[in-house]
């Protein structure tokens, strides 16, 4: 991993990108979504301040975790302009985050059970089908082996 002198406060796009490992593409992402800033140079170049690092750092683990970019967002708001993400910030995110993705990964864990009964049977819209008509709630509206709109 690159180090940047303490004495440098602004990396460029490059600079950013190999310093945090993640792509120019994807940094440029973050920023149309409002994630990071930069400023722009006479010369129109992106500059980042050295905080983003730690910006980024925090969007990329909260990535692989699962949490949506929309989510991260709402938290990066939570926190006063230009302040960097701290160790603090991140374990009281993540507590509020925990029981969402408890819930995600019990829901994951249901589906791969249930596949293993839908594996087969074809028509995927038999009484006991789990993953398309979970509970049987068409078979008082509709009947058929296939779900078609209904008339009115």
């Amino acid at each position: 991993m690159p180090q940047i002198p303490e004495k440098i406060h602004e990396l460029t796009v490059g600079q950013l990108s190999a310093r945090s490992g993640a792509a120019v593409s994807a940094l440029h992402f973050y920023e149309s979504k409002g994630l990071i800033s930069s400023r722009r140079t006479s010369g129109n170049q992106r500059r980042y301040s050295r905080d983003t690092l730690r910006r980024v750092a925090f969007i990329r683990a909260a990535q692989r975790v699962g949490i949506p970019l929309a989510t991260i967002r709402e938290a990066l708001a939570e926190l006063p302009e230009g302040r960097t993400p701290t160790r603090e910030d991140w374990a009281r995110l993540s507590e509020k985050w925990r029981s969402e993705l408890e819930e995600r990964i019990q829901q994951l864990n249901r589906l791969r059970d249930q596949l293993t009964d839908c594996i087969g049977c074809g028509c995927l819209s038999l009484k006991t089908c789990a993953l398309s008509n979970p509970d049987d709630v068409f078979g008082d509206r509709l009947t058929g082996s296939r779900l078609m709109a209904e008339r009115r």
